[in-house]
């Protein structure tokens, strides 16, 4: 895919400075500014570069990005992510039930067509700071993490992070790998069960599981 001729059309900031803006606020959670935020990704994006080729993919994601812009209509920043993912960070006024609105709303008017006549969908998670996390990587992956929940599930949906159950696995790792994770942990000032979570899901993403 031709990631320059798409980004220089939406001029959208990239994942960094998504995760550097995100950071500024996390820190700054005396200040009681609200942050909530969606990914999201095409639905089955491979095929369309696969059946009709990056330069329709481009046009598709040019599309999409372009109709999230005048969804938005000023009530946050739209970022692009990686390939297909966007993200979105809310205006501080806005409680994670209105951007799940919105973003309902979007996906369900979402009426972008490939060549063969059939329309596009996505997939969107979203996240609250300071409710549902408040580190960058955990309210990233949270909301990374409501977003393939639907897409492995359905498709085509909009959904809130929800409380994750934890279920020990101790038996899974040898004694030097635990100390080594305990004096990460430390050391970073970040739970053991956290830092395991984002290596996880780093791993489910690299295998795109």
């Amino acid at each position: 895919m031709k990631t320059n001729r798409v980004n220089e059309v939406l001029q959208f900031q990239n994942g960094q400075a998504f995760e550097e803006k995100l950071t500024a606020i996390l820190a700054q959670e005396n200040n009681g500014e609200n942050a909530v935020i969606a990914l999201l990704d095409v639905d089955e994006f491979m095929h369309v570069n696969d059946d009709f080729g990056n330069e329709a993919g481009d046009q598709v994601l040019i599309a999409l990005g372009q109709y999230l812009q005048a969804g938005i209509e000023g009530k946050g920043e739209i970022y692009r992510i990686q390939g297909d993912e966007f993200g979105i960070l809310f205006n501080g006024d806005i409680e994670k039930e209105d951007a799940f609105l919105l973003m309902e709303s979007l996906r369900s008017g979402l009426n972008i067509a490939l060549p063969d006549g059939e329309k596009i969908t996505i997939s969107a998670g979203i996240a609250a700071a300071f409710e549902d996390a408040t580190r960058y990587q955990e309210l990233f992956r949270k909301a990374e993490s409501a977003m393939f929940r639907v897409k492995y599930a359905s498709k085509n949906k909009v959904a809130l992070c929800r409380e994750e159950k934890m279920v020990p696995k101790t038996s899974h790792y040898t004694s030097d790998q635990l100390k080594r994770l305990s004096k990460l942990s430390k050391r970073e000032g970040i739970g053991e069960a956290i830092l395991l979570r984002e290596a996880l899901d780093m791993l489910l993403k690299r295998y795109d599981v």
